[in-house]
């Protein structure tokens, strides 16, 4: 009767005939010539080596992220020697590298109930072929070249649906995130919906409100996005969004505001609640909004 101890001398004698057999193959020789390890310590990694010299040989080949073939796109599992073991971790390849590098601004823009393509917005890429947009457009550029003056104002861009508003100060952000600057888009009526599903429900309900709402309230530069599709409250109208224009005004923190409703057609949405019909405090919001930003027009055909 054969002991176990023998089985496992079998299993020994056949990791190495594989192993060695593998040596033949140039990406797993190159790894285990990289690891400087004596082989016998590497023998009960031979699988996983050899799954590691396979996503090498992907690399090998490969022409761009578009064609990789590895597990994880755009990185290889490869190993490392850690102490007395070997671990193995994904590594991005040169494309995905190069890749992470053109898109790090991107983390500088946080968007909060919005499509994640409008980190893609690009200034090059907005439409000059409709009159109505030259104001914004030139507005925009400007901005640039003045955005680190503490006089200069946001924008209030309104008009009607579809004609690329929002698009239009994402791309702005985008160049500004280039810069190393710090910039939020919150879609209005939904940013207001979760916060108040989240408050006063329990503690870490309301540090998760507290957290987002301080978050937005200081922020480097905001977009308020549809301001007047939201469904009036007298709590949203008030302690959220009045606090919020207040403590950016004293703080002179650039905010910007898109809307289907002109200034006049904001402030009569912003007075009427389901409980009453409150004129003076939509006239503080509609103040403090004056004071933030310019107000565009655009008017144009819908590129939806």
């Amino acid at each position: 009767m054969k002991k176990m101890s023998d089985f496992i001398d079998i299993k020994e004698d056949n990791l190495r005939d594989i192993f060695n057999q593998n040596l033949n193959n140039e990406a797993f020789r190159e790894i285990v010539d990289r690891l400087k390890l004596d082989r016998e310590r590497l023998y009960k990694y031979t699988s996983s080596i050899e799954n590691s010299a396979s996503e090498l040989e992907n690399c090998m080949k490969c022409k761009g992220l578009e064609f990789c073939k590895n597990e994880l796109c755009g990185y290889c599992n490869l190993p490392e020697v850690d102490g007395e073991a070997v671990t193995f971790s994904y590594r991005a390849c040169r494309y995905k590298q190069k890749d992470l590098e053109t898109n790090a601004y991107k983390e500088n823009l946080h968007l909060f109930d919005m499509p994640k393509n409008l980190k893609d917005a690009k200034i090059k890429d907005i439409f000059t072929d409709d009159g109505s947009r030259t104001e914004a457009i030139k507005y925009i550029l400007k901005y640039l070249d003045n955005y680190k003056k503490e006089d200069v104002k946001g924008l209030y861009l309104h008009g009607n649906f579809g004609t690329g508003k929002t698009y239009l100060i994402a791309a702005l952000f985008n160049e500004l995130a280039k810069k190393g600057e710090k910039s939020a888009i919150i879609y209005f009526p939904e940013f207001l919906r979760t916060l108040k599903a989240s408050f006063s429900k329990n503690e870490l309900e309301e540090a998760t409100f507290s957290d987002k709402y301080e978050y937005i309230k200081t922020i480097p530069y905001l977009l308020i996005d549809d301001i007047g599709a939201e469904n009036v409250s007298a709590w949203g109208r008030d302690e959220i969004l009045g606090t919020l224009l207040q403590y950016r005004m004293n703080e002179n923190l650039p905010t910007f505001f898109t809307s289907n409703l002109n200034i006049d057609e904001l402030e009569s949405h912003l007075a009427v609640t389901k409980d009453n019909n409150d004129k003076v405090k939509a006239r503080r919001i509609i103040e403090r909004i004056k004071y933030l930003t310019y107000d565009i027009e655009i008017i144009g055909k819908n590129r939806r």
